[in-house]
Parts: C-alpha cells; sequence; structure tokens
C-alpha cells in the first residue's frame, strides 16, 4: 500500500481532440483517463463516430460511449468563417493537439505543426494517419481493416484462400495507444526543454509493428507460411479445440508445458521420446498427430471441465466467451475493468465500458463522467476563452457553433 493523496498525473494539461474515429479519439480518451482536461471539437451535427453501432434512442453509438468518457463537446463547423479565431483561442489555451486527419486536411483547417506553433510555441501536436506524410501512399486515407490487409496479418490470419480481418480493431486501438505513449514522452520532453513538438503515428506502421515476430521470420528465412486458422505455427498444441459445449483454446509453448501436456494425456513417454516432437518448431512441424490427441481428449468434456484439468496441470487455457459471456465472466469483474456507464441521455439500460485498463499504486486515473452529448459544452468551454454570451449566442444562432 502507498501513502499520500493520489493525483491524476495530467491534471493542469489541455487537450484539443479534433479526432475521428477510433486512433485519435481514444489518443485523447487515455489522456482524459489521466487527467487532462480534453475537449473534443466535433460538427454541430455530430462526427461519424459518435454514430457507429447506435444504441441510444438518438443513434448514437458504442463508439462514442468507448471513446468519449472524461470529454467535454464542443460543437464547431471548422469551416464556418468565424471558426478560424476560435481555434486560434482554442489552441493558445492549449497543450496538446489530437487530430487524426490527412496531412492536406490538417493545412487546410490550421492544424498542421507549422499553424499551430505559430499560436502556440510550446504546443505538441499528436497526429494518426493511414501512412504519414511520405511515399506512395501519403495521400491515402485507411482504417483498422487496411492495416491488417498491409501487415501480412490478415493473409496469416484466415485460411487459404480465405484470408480473415480481426474483429477487434487492434490496429486502430493500438495506434491511439502509441500516441498516448508519444504524447507523454513529448510532455516530458517539453518540461525539461520547454520545447514543443509534433508526435506522429500511423495504422501501417502500428501493424507492422504488432505483426513484427512473423515479419522478421519472413526476412530472415523466407518461409512463406501460409494461414492456418487457429492453429499457431510455431508450437503445440496451440489451437482452438471444440468441447461437449462449445471451445476452449489452448496455448503449448516450451518443453516442460509439453511434459505436462503429455502427462496428462497419460502418454508422457510417447510424445516426450519422439524426435518428431522434441522442440515448439518440430511439434509444429508435425502437429496433426498432437492436435488429434487434443481434438478427441477435449471433445469427451466439457468446457469447465477442459478448462479446470488444464489448469490443474499448469497448462494455459481459456474458454472462447461470447461477447455476452464476456461482459459476465466473474475475472473481469473481479478486476473492475468494465465501468457502468448508466446517465448518458437514451440509453435504453446501462452501458457496460472498458475503463483504463492499467492500475496505479500512487496516481488516479480512470472514468470519471460519461460521453458529452453535441455541444453539451459548448457555452461553457467558449465563456472560458472570453466570449461573451451575447457572442455566443450569435454564434449558435449563425450555425458556427451547436
Amino acid at each position: 500500500m502507498h501513502s499520500g493523496v493520489e493525483m491524476s498525473v495530467l491534471n493542469g494539461i489541455r487537450v484539443l481532440d479534433f479526432g475521428r474515429y477510433v486512433a485519435g479519439p481514444y489518443c485523447a480518451t487515455l489522456l482524459g483517463y489521466l487527467g487532462a482536461d480534453v475537449i473534443r471539437i466535433e460538427r454541430p451535427g455530430g462526427g461519424e463516430d459518435r454514430f457507429i453501432a447506435p444504441v441510444t434512442a438518438q443513434g448514437e453509438g458504442a463508439v462514442i460511449l468507448q471513446t468519449g468518457c472524461n470529454k467535454r463537446s464542443l460543437a464547431l463547423d471548422l469551416r464556418a468563417p468565424a471558426a478560424a479565431a476560435i481555434v486560434r483561442r482554442l489552441v493558445a489555451s492549449a497543450d496538446v493537439v489530437v487530430a487524426n486527419l490527412p496531412p492536406a486536411a490538417l493545412t487546410e483547417l490550421g492544424l498542421d505543426y507549422g499553424s499551430l506553433r505559430a499560436i502556440r510555441a510550446d504546443v505538441i501536436l499528436a497526429t494518426q494517419t493511414a501512412f504519414g506524410a511520405a511515399g506512395p501512399y501519403r495521400g491515402r486515407g485507411g482504417f483498422d481493416g487496411i492495416g491488417q490487409a498491409l501487415s501480412g496479418a490478415m493473409y496469416i490470419t484466415g485460411m487459404p484462400g480465405a484470408p480473415a480481418k480481426a474483429a477487434a480493431p487492434y490496429v486502430d486501438f493500438t495506434t491511439a495507444v502509441l500516441a498516448a505513449f508519444g504524447t507523454l514522452a513529448a510532455l516530458m520532453h517539453r518540461s525539461a526543454t520547454g520545447e514543443g513538438q509534433e508526435v506522429g503515428t500511423t495504422l501501417q506502421g502500428t501493424a507492422l509493428a504488432v505483426f513484427a515476430s512473423h515479419l522478421i521470420e519472413q526476412s530472415v528465412t523466407g518461409i512463406n507460411r501460409v494461414p492456418s486458422g487457429n492453429r499457431v505455427q510455431t508450437s503445440a498444441p496451440s489451437d482452438v479445440f471444440a468441447t461437449r459445449d462449445g471451445h476452449v483454446l489452448t496455448h503449448v509453448v516450451g518443453n516442460p508445458l509439453f511434459r505436462r501436456w503429455a502427462r496428462l494425456m497419460g502418454e508422457e513417454q510417447r510424445w516426450t521420446e519422439d524426435p518428431r516432437f522434441a522442440t515448439d518448431q518440430s511439434r509444429a512441424d508435425h502437429a496433426e498427430p498432437i492436435l488429434e490427441r487434443m481434438r478427441t481428449w477435449c471433445a469427451a468434456r466439457t468446457s469447465a471441465d477442459a478448462i479446470a484439468t488444464l489448469e490443474a496441470a499448469g497448462i494455459p487455457a481459456g474458454p472462447v466467451l461470447t461477447p455476452q459471456q464476456a461482459l459476465e465472466d466473474p475475472q473481469a469483474a473481479a478486476m473492475g475493468f468494465l465501468r457502468t456507464v448508466a446517465d448518458y441521455p437514451g440509453l435504453p439500460r446501462p452501458a457496460q465500458v472498458s475503463d483504463l485498463p492499467v492500475r496505479f499504486s500512487a496516481l488516479a486515473g480512470g472514468i470519471t463522467r460519461r460521453p458529452p452529448r453535441i455541444g453539451e459544452h459548448s457555452a461553457e468551454i467558449l465563456a472560458e476563452l472570453g466570449m461573451s454570451a451575447t457572442e455566443i449566442a450569435q454564434l449558435k444562432a449563425a450555425g458556427t457553433v451547436g
């Protein structure tokens, strides 16, 4: 246990979130979880990401519930004549600007680093683009799946002739995490030197980093692996197996774990003395007898029985859960990583939102307020910038502000 007063490490830091979809907005969310004052700037009608996977009576979706917590909303038409002056005031008050827009769009809106730096010299710009500012793809947009496709991961994830994209948008969310990581480093650098800077992340760069071990193997060996579904290609038995009432996943890596598995099968000598099964890679190369033995073993048991028996033998395994079962999992509840958001207008029942999946012994962090409605804090934020009630009313009447 620690002593002293808990604090949020980014108290006093203001972040402007010009992001869309996931990579930018969730980067800003993570900074908000650490105490930053995050202002989401979106169109008066709402950004595209606000309406993905609708869950409210107004059609607002699951994505905004995940990426909008701990933020205030300023609804602003960035292309309106009066918007540029408002953006300048916002930037002058901000420490960090988050914008996952293509380079040309950043320049057009005055959100490129040069324009921002002219307003506030020590500002930090965190960008998340599909491909960055150089190379043949630099002008292209992109989504999570494009990163998966270009990294080789989508090809290997599927089966021969049927590449498969992961349902979880891991490229988007990992890019957001890396952008937040880079922003924290930039803030530390600014604290030491007084200098701001631009922090750039890309979907393709993230996807290549996450899939790096496979790419390293390919670059060194030229092995040209073909997809094999859920079966791991560098160890065995590492796959998904059907049980009497569902599926379980096991991952057996290393000789000690393989010996435990062989002992559990009641056939330790058969498996451990066969030279085909001497190493992880040789077991993967001759996996079918191992996998068939495991299939037979699992098929005779329920998932709960298989997991309990594997756990007792010290073999990592887990049940393949449905989304509903994942929500109800007792370990998720014990860790407290799912937080109930019940007070968002229009929700037919409370939403379970993933909180900051990091625990600190001496810092506070995580969800403290629900996501904002469109323009919920527009008047409040503009007043903080020194605008009068009359000016704000005029901007709203003109449709510049929502």
